[in-house]
């Protein structure tokens, strides 16, 4: 208004300045130009700082998952160092002094299991015992032949020549535990110390009175040589203590890594992502089977976090589908007739009522074999499993499809029993025998001894894990063992996902049958020094959640 009103009264001098003229009109573009450049660089400069926030928030994001990492696993082993009262020993890396310092840690959160451990831990009778009914009743199996590096004779053995190794490997009485997998490994640093593995072989005898497994060699690394001595009972009590103790930690080995972690984690983990890959939600093996892949993945996905070191590799060529099927396994192995074999007794058990309930829901919806073969789905999934967890490895015998209904429902009960009896089986002692370090060192920080007569006290409590690795092995193991805060029972069914009667009948029945086994193995162990709990229904986990 100003200006108009200017342009309309001002003097004809200053009429160069109105709207209409040159210079107003040359200012005017002017202007417009250089708000023109000012908004294009805006834009430009905007555009380098958006690219330079994505690089720098991709940094950040590594930052931070770096750091959440970290936390998490500070969080995660000082809450169970603290539960167990052990967490001003977290960061000590001095050597034990005496069995005796264990034992005054030792003191939180026992169970009457872990305490028997503590004072029989150096019994040969337990160290047997451990093959059958401890965490890791995978390795043992029926020797026939003696192996070719593994020389031991009768002289060695049986020194009163009352019997023969020829004679008592006939009767079915002599057992093999070859740990060959760790072969060649090398072991880690901890506290900057290089710590010791060895491939141990080891033969047991079954006594004829009490039919106790009893250890009477060991050889602690796979090729026999003067500076591997085999171990008798006979050796002076060092020397033999310290064999079963490089024993006991390759044993903690292959039941992590094989037994436990390969075996049961990480094939749930194929057969879960297979499920949700290729199974819709209204199939019923979608139905039947996703109750039993509960939290797996990210039970997992924290254990890549937090408790598998980087680069470690896990070879599978161990597994078959043969080794996976609870009968054709101890078959394979020999052990059909073991005595006090409670893991075979009570898995064959539970085997058994899963195949039944495989059997009575399918049966509803694969009249016969046809339907089977023509289930798109079905084939696809188990083909991903083939290719993807077995590596398209036709020597596991894994199926690549499945042809009849009988396949099928062994190929379910198979999936379902290692997703919950299984890792049951292998992981719910761990506390109870490992949290006695002595009886299951995770790691040791001397070499075994290459020449008999040469060990002491002294020696053994050099070779046992620092203090802080100690403590931090028990922190893990009271972890591993205790049950989720929403633990669901075997057979439980709090989501209902099937809407029709037969399979929700057979849920029932299902139910019925493993309650009653549950309180035929309590009636059992009532009668045992050692309760065997493991593959008790209402102690095991309908999933790998823990």
């Amino acid at each position: 208004m100003f200006i108009l009103c200017l342009t309309r009264s001002a003097s004809p001098s200053l009429k160069k300045w109105s709207l209409d003229s040159p210079i107003y009109k040359g200012i005017v573009f002017l202007l417009s130009l250089l708000l023109f450049i000012n908004i294009i660089l805006l834009f430009f400069l905007s555009y380098i700082n958006y690219v330079h926030y994505l690089f720098e928030t991709k940094n950040c994001q590594r930052l931070i998952n770096k750091c959440g990492t970290m936390l998490k696993a500070f969080v995660f082993s000082r809450s169970r160092l603290i539960e167990l009262k052990l967490d001003g020993l977290a960061d000590c890396k001095e050597q034990w002094t005496s069995i005796d310092d264990i034992g005054k840690v030792f003191r939180h959160k026992q169970t009457a299991l872990s305490e028997y451990v503590q004072q029989n831990w150096m019994k040969d009778s337990l160290f047997g015992y451990q093959f059958l009914n401890g965490v890791n009743p995978m390795v043992i199996r029926r020797c026939s032949v003696l192996p070719e590096n593994f020389p031991v004779t009768d002289q060695m053995v049986f020194l009163d020549g009352g019997k023969s190794l020829a004679e008592e490997m006939q009767n079915g009485n002599i057992f093999l535990c070859d740990y060959k997998l760790l072969d060649g490994l090398k072991a880690n640093e901890v506290n900057g110390k290089q710590q010791y593995l060895m491939a141990p072989l080891v033969l047991l005898h079954k006594t004829p009175k009490k039919d106790q497994l009893m250890p009477i060699a060991i050889q602690l690394k796979q090729e026999p040589s003067k500076d591997n001595p085999i171990f008798f009972p006979t050796d002076s009590e060092y020397d033999w203590l310290l064999a079963k103790m490089f024993v006991r930690s390759a044993d903690f080995q292959v039941h992590q890594l094989n037994s436990h972690l390969l075996r049961t984690h990480l094939l749930a983990e194929v057969f879960s992502v297979s499920i949700l890959r290729n199974l819709p939600m209204v199939h019923p093996l979608y139905k039947l089977l996703v109750p039993n892949t509960r939290y797996t993945l990210q039970i997992n996905f924290l254990a890549r976090e937090l408790l598998i070191s980087d680069g470690t590799g896990l070879a599978n060529s161990s597994i078959t589908y043969t080794s996976l099927c609870v009968r054709d396994d101890i078959k394979e192995r020999g052990l059909e007739s073991v005595p006090h074999y409670y893991y075979r007794d009570d898995a064959f058990q539970i085997w058994d009522i899963i195949n039944r309930f495989v059997q009575g829901v399918l049966g509803y919806y694969y009249k016969d074999d046809s339907d089977v073969q023509r289930d798109t789905e079905l084939q696809t999934w188990v083909l991903e499993i083939f290719e993807h967890g077995f590596l398209s490895r036709p020597e596991s015998g894994m199926p690549q499809r499945l042809n009849t209904v009988a396949e099928l429902v062994k190929f379910i009960t198979m999936v379902i029993f290692t997703c919950s009896a299984q890792h049951g089986a292998v992981n719910n002692g761990q506390f109870d025998y490992g949290s006695w370090m002595p009886n299951t060192p995770a790691t040791l920080q001397r070499p075994p001894p290459t020449t008999k007569g040469t060990s002491d006290l002294s020696s053994l409590l050099e070779t046992l894990p620092d203090v802080n690795a100690t403590v931090h092995g028990m922190a893990i193991m009271y972890l591993l063992s205790k049950p989720s805060s929403d633990f669901v029972p075997f057979g439980h069914y709090p989501e209902e996902y099937f809407s029709e009667i037969v399979p929700r009948q057979q849920m029932h029945l299902f139910k019925g049958e493993l309650g009653l086994l549950n309180s035929k193995i309590e009636a059992r162990n009532l009668g045992l020094k050692i309760p065997y709990t493991f593959l008790d229904p209402a102690l095991m986990e309908n999933s790998v959640a823990i």
